[in-house]
């Protein structure tokens, strides 16, 4: 490109105006809202390519995660959920693992998410006692345990809920791992986890 192509180029991006725009609504009055959030959440997420079950208690949630194909076909599978106890034989323990790169071989990992988005379908997780929280990514299926009761409609809640610097860590997840970078293709599972169950339990 010559010299005077390149300033044509430039001086056209600097004469382009850009029209303004005002600013959303910030009122709450204006945030999106839902009936029922938990069912909205619910809905969400399986579009997105996870699955939600509800059930009224953390028992009942127990023995739902112990008949997933994916536990029961597990040969490592770590458990920090309260309540959700995991045989000898396939337990990881997070606490004995000094390098995080000894978890590169577990199939389930079965963790609690603090609170989920109706909106997006997004779940809030931090490593409070999760002691490599690159687990949430090396796992081949996750599975997360939130309380129905904490479900807020939209982001201006989530963030409302956030207190940031508490924790080392916290982010927002939003069903399995997927792309569709690839010749405009869906793929499940790219980058991380392959599925993504939620259990909302009533009386956690």
């Amino acid at each position: 490109m010559s010299d005077s192509s390149r300033q044509t180029i430039l001086n056209a991006i600097r004469a382009a105006r850009v029209p303004t725009a005002e600013l959303p609504p910030l009122a709450r009055s204006e945030w999106i809202h839902y009936p029922d959030p938990a069912q909205q959440f619910a809905a969400v997420l399986e579009l997105i390519g996870g699955t939600c079950v509800s059930v009224p208690t953390l028992a009942e949630a127990v023995g739902r995660i112990r008949e997933l194909s994916v536990v029961i076909e597990a040969q490592q599978i770590v458990s920090v959920a309260p309540g959700v106890e995991v045989d000898d034989a396939k337990r990881v323990d997070l606490e004995r693992a000094s390098d995080p790169h000894e978890l590169v071989d577990v199939d389930v990992a079965v963790l609690r998410g603090e609170f989920g988005v109706a909106e997006n379908g997004a779940i809030w997780c931090t490593d409070a006692g999760v002691k490599h929280r690159v687990v949430y990514f090396l796992s081949q299926h996750l599975v997360l345990l939130v309380p129905a009761r904490q479900i807020v409609d939209n982001m201006h809640q989530a963030y409302e809920r956030l207190k940031l610097g508490e924790r080392g860590f916290g982010m927002f997840l939003a069903g399995p791992s997927k792309t569709a970078d690839i010749e405009q293709s869906l793929v499940i599972g790219a980058h991380g986890a392959r599925s993504l169950t939620v259990y909302l339990v009533e009386e956690f």
